[in-house]
């Protein structure tokens, strides 16, 4: 016998309203990345400041994305809805804390950083 339960998607549907969300339709390959406006009672969606994401070919990642705006998806049209999670920095590395806004590092902060590191090692040490 199989465990499989089935689950009434609608709440998570409405969970997801006001989230930014990926809608990948069933034909070409296409996806959609915008903010979900609202949902009906046939799982119909109503995205604002949506992009439309074009596989460009099945070789590559090579994707094209242009903005299109608000748009209306027909239920009968979707293949799958998830939440768009943004890539986070892997946990080992580090955010640059001496750059300006181009991320370019400054040698002066970066010496002051190393001096002020050594001066809190030998504090340590005293102790």
């Amino acid at each position: 016998m199989s465990n499989f339960q089935p689950i009434n998607p609608t709440p998570f549907l409405k969970s997801l309203i006001g989230k930014t969300i990926i809608v990948r339709l069933k034909w070409n390959k296409t996806q959609y990345k915008g903010t979900l406006v609202s949902i009906d009672n046939y799982m119909n969606l109503q995205l604002d400041q949506t992009y439309e994401i074009i596989l460009e070919s099945t070789d590559t990642d090579a994707t094209k994305e242009e903005l299109i705006g608000e748009i209306f998806i027909r239920c009968n049209n979707v293949l799958f809805i998830r939440e768009y999670k943004e890539q986070q920095q892997p946990v080992d590395s580090k955010p640059i804390e001496n750059g300006d806004k181009n991320g370019k590092i400054d040698k002066e902060s970066v010496e002051e950083e190393e001096k002020a590191t050594n001066n809190e090692d030998i504090e340590i040490d005293k102790e």
